[in-house]
């Protein structure tokens, strides 16, 4: 059986991938933001602004927690392999 080729450009996809996290918070933020700034000046209320941001912010923890989710459902998909499962020598057994 040939053994699966890697994509030619798959590290640069996978650095991007783990740089895009940073940037997606940044944009989150800045969304709630300009969103409770919009809803400030549309209804005149000044709290709306404090409402965007904290839908900002918890948009970025959002990323996070799926970024989370996604990083562990590889490395577990990774433990499953046989060259990383624990095998005890015998010197362990013998203890």
């Amino acid at each position: 059986m040939k053994k699966e080729e890697e994509p030619k450009f798959k590290k640069v996809v996978d650095a991007a991938d783990g740089l895009s996290l940073g940037i997606s918070m940044v944009v989150a933020v800045l969304l709630g933001v300009g969103v409770g700034i919009g809803m400030r000046k549309l209804f005149d209320i000044e709290w709306l602004f404090w409402l965007g941001v904290f839908w900002g912010i918890a948009g970025a923890f959002l990323n996070v927690y799926k970024a989370y989710k996604k990083q562990k459902r590889v490395f577990d998909d990774l433990g499953k392999e046989e060259r990383y499962s624990y095998k005890p020598n015998q010197e362990d057994k013998n203890e």
